[in-house]
């Protein structure tokens, strides 16, 4: 966990407020934007006349990102090595002190802009997060496969997903450290903490957001990245609603089962056969095993409901 981590935090000065908006700034080796980035969102925040604090996460860098930022004016903490995006964005997560949080990629490709955009549906909604429109800088395999991505997480989902993997997001601080524990230390966070929230039952609503092309080279790797996404969307479907994966699987397996014993009884003139029996004997299983899986979820949550209202008392 970041917290267990030996990490290191700039001093600054003590202020007689407490911040009602954390904006949480992951970045790794971004000297070359990170300041304009800083004082973008200071501009723009400072016009809105709320107060807020700027967390820049320095995951590891050994350039002068750090210092950087802080000549900027964010507060700087650094890991002792690089951990990964959503490290860094837990380790905002944990030393946030306002009640929304914001988060946005410290790559410049965010226009901070948007920023009171997206504020202004919190108080609707749980969670808001920028959706990258068309007219966004971005690749055409990226394009792809965000929409896939999009496409598999609304089935599992069972609402529309309009940008699975966006990087820029506000949600409410008591939601998202309720998920930090989830959250893996990859890219792959954006996609973990919007299918916790809406499995969890929590709102969730989009912006169109325009994104311009990063500075610098792009740190996500789509042959590496790409399937760990997919692994990530399964993991949290079997985490809160389980049937969505073993559910389709079980009735594949069992209609393969069938046709194919019947192919062998009617265009073979063959027996049934032990294949098809077995491939329907292990549509059972996995529908049995989805079932206890649903059960072990809800039970899950119940407790941790519980346990919320308890911590209310």
């Amino acid at each position: 966990m970041a917290e267990e981590l030996s990490l290191t935090e700039s001093k600054q000065s003590k202020t007689d407020f407490t911040p009602e908006i954390s904006i949480i700034i992951p970045a790794y080796h971004e000297e070359k934007v990170i300041s304009d980035v800083v004082e973008g969102i200071r501009r723009v925040m400072d016009a809105t006349g709320q107060r807020y604090e700027i967390i820049v996460v320095n995951d590891g860098s050994d350039d002068e990102t750090a210092a950087e930022a802080k000549k900027a004016g964010a507060r700087v903490i650094s890991h002792p090595y690089n951990i990964g995006n959503g490290a860094a964005v837990k380790t905002g997560i944990r030393k946030a002190l306002g009640t929304i949080l914001v988060m946005i990629d410290g790559d410049g490709q965010h226009a901070p802009e948007d920023i009171p955009h997206l504020l202004e549906k919190l108080g609707t909604y749980d969670m808001v997060v920028g959706a990258r429109t068309g007219k966004s800088e971005t690749s055409f395999n990226r394009t792809i496969a965000n929409r896939i991505y999009n496409w598999f997480a609304t089935y599992v989902c069972k609402r529309k997903i309009e940008d699975l993997t966006s990087g820029f997001r506000v949600v409410k601080a008591e939601i998202a450290r309720q998920f930090v524990s989830l959250l893996p230390n990859t890219f792959s966070y954006p996609t973990t903490i919007t299918m916790a929230v809406v499995r969890s039952g929590y709102s969730l609503t989009y912006v169109p957001i325009k994104t311009s092309r990063r500075v610098g080279k792009s740190k996500i790797k789509p042959l590496k990245d790409g399937p760990r996404f997919f692994l990530i969307i399964i993991k949290i479907a079997t985490l809160f609603s389980p049937m969505r994966v073993f559910l389709p699987v079980s009735f594949f397996m069992f209609f393969l089962g069938l046709g194919y014993g019947l192919f062998k009884i009617f265009v073979l003139q063959q027996r049934y056969g032990p294949t098809s029996a077995m491939l329907m004997t292990v549509s059972v299983v996995i529908f049995m095993v989805g079932l206890v899986s649903e059960q072990v979820a809800q039970l899950r949550f119940d407790r941790t409901t519980h346990s919320d209202k308890h911590q209310q008392y």
